[in-house]
């Protein structure tokens, strides 16, 4: 029966993608200054509640390596308490433009500066977890951090950097496993194998710390509402709910690629994201988006409908209801060890090497925005990311030349024709081809072949056009 064999290819991905998320759940919240468990919750949330949806059958969603950044931030500066609350308004802002159908629009955002913000959460994330690996705790801001790296090898628990390297290791040669054993995720038996030898060789190291999975969700009261009346806190739930919308699209036309289904609804699915990330944030939890490492192993398990993803929800809450007491034993280097390994995968290498050949402008664009995240912050970060692209993509458009046509039966007459599309950014290159034109004979200035033209352009040519022709009766532009 085709329904069996679908639900038995659905049962049997779900488990895949369970084990895949189980350890990035707990090390995602622990990277995120949270309690593990909250991790897990938005792990369930994303199966059992934004799974249900329609846009993307085979995305799965949960919590996000790219997401720490902004949401460690957000909870130094107003408190876990208020984490639900500033997830709870993003999750409404994506319903709000998922209803006004703005989806489709994320697409237009320039590829450097996704290629950007994601190796500048890369950096940021592997700064942090450095630290993590060594048992340290970590100075404060990027800057700090990376100006701290030479005292690091000092105060580092060698014993847990053991630990975490081994991790990494097992991450790095995992894909070139018989297919047989790569059955199993590699995060999962890197943390797996981690703890192993923590716990025979009984190692000093400190572990994830449980309270249980009610104990941990706490709901946002209408105090922590307040803090939403500071520019600061608003800013950061415009750049969760654009983050995690991006993330989320980018994704899915990644995940339309690996497989022959049904295409991704992208308006369906940023709704389905606002559904997700609201529950998220009246549990008090983290904040979702689709998740390329999650959707990619559900689709290569063979996954065929969206109850695969469902599934993989139903496992997260079997395991964090009955087996909490598990991840007590899960050393934080380990989890240290699998963020630093996603960190390192979000450095866009090629893409910088592929655009410098190709397209300098934009590999700049992407390193300017890489490096403004780690000086600055995520928002602030992408803002000049996005504005840098904007201005090079107007500098590019912003072609203008002139023409010179002699006019009358005898050329008594110039007819400069200026062609392109001016703009105050070509202003000056204009200006300067117009006044090395000869002096003495008639002009004309011709702008029909212009495609725009704006205010300061249009300005400065009538003023050379008075200054050039003084005399009553002049022709003027045409």
């Amino acid at each position: 029966m085709p329904g069996a064999d679908t639900f038995r290819d659905d049962f049997g991905a779900s488990v895949v993608v369970a084990l895949v998320a189980l350890p990035l759940c707990v090390g995602v919240a622990v990277a995120s200054g949270v309690p593990a468990e909250l991790g897990i919750v938005t792990g369930v949330v994303g199966g059992l509640v934004t799974g249900w949806f329609r846009g993307s059958a085979l995305q799965v969603s949960g919590p996000a390596a790219g997401l720490t950044v902004l949401v460690y931030e957000a909870v130094t500066t107003y408190g876990l308490p208020a984490l639900g609350a500033i997830v709870l308004l993003a999750g409404i802002l994506q319903l709000g433009m998922g209803a006004l159908r703005l989806g489709r629009w994320f697409r237009a955002i320039s590829l450097a500066v996704v290629h950007g913000m994601l190796a500048g959460i890369g950096l940021v994330l592997i700064a942090g977890q450095l630290y993590a690996l060594g048992g340290v705790e970590a100075p404060g801001p990027t800057l700090s951090k990376l100006a701290g790296m030479h005292e690091l090898g000092a105060a580092a628990d060698w014993t847990a950097v053991g630990l975490g390297a081994g991790t990494v290791a097992v991450l790095v040669l995992w894909p070139r496993m018989p297919a047989r054993l790569r059955v199993l995720p590699g995060a999962l038996v890197g943390v797996g194998a981690a703890t192993a030898v923590a716990a025979l060789l009984t190692l000093p190291v400190e572990t994830v710390r449980v309270t249980g999975v009610l104990d941990a969700v706490a709901p946002p009261g209408w105090n922590d509402f307040e803090v939403l009346a500071s520019v600061g806190a608003v800013g950061t739930v415009v750049a969760l709910a654009l983050i995690a919308s991006a993330e989320t699209l980018f994704s899915a036309a990644a995940v339309d690629r690996m497989h022959d289904g049904p295409r991704t609804e992208y308006d369906r699915e940023l709704i389905a994201q606002g559904v997700g990330n609201t529950v998220c944030g009246l549990l008090g939890a983290l904040p979702m988006t689709a998740v390329i490492v999650r959707s990619a192993a559900n689709v290569e398990a063979g996954a065929k409908t969206r109850a695969a993803r469902v599934m993989h929800g139903a496992w997260l809450l079997l395991f964090a209801v009955a087996f909490p007491q598990v991840l007590e034993v899960v050393p934080l280097a380990a989890l240290a060890g699998v963020l630093l390994h996603a960190g390192w995968k979000l450095l866009p290498a090629r893409a910088v090497a592929a655009l410098w050949r190709s397209h300098r402008g934009e590999a700049v664009v992407l390193v300017v925005t890489a490096g403004s995240i780690v000086a600055t912050s995520l928002f602030e970060g992408v803002l000049i990311g996005l504005g840098l692209a904007v201005a090079k993509a107007a500098w590019e458009t912003s072609h203008v030349h002139i023409e010179e046509v002699w006019e009358g039966e005898k050329g008594e007459r110039l007819c400069v024709r200026v062609v392109g599309n001016a703009s105050f950014l070509r202003l000056p290159k204009l200006l300067d081809a117009l006044e090395a034109l000869p002096h003495g004979p008639s002009v004309r200035l011709d702008l029909t072949g212009l495609r725009h033209m704006d205010h300061a352009c249009l300005t400065a040519l009538e003023g050379w056009e008075r200054k050039r022709m003084p005399l009553p009766g002049r022709e003027g532009v045409t």
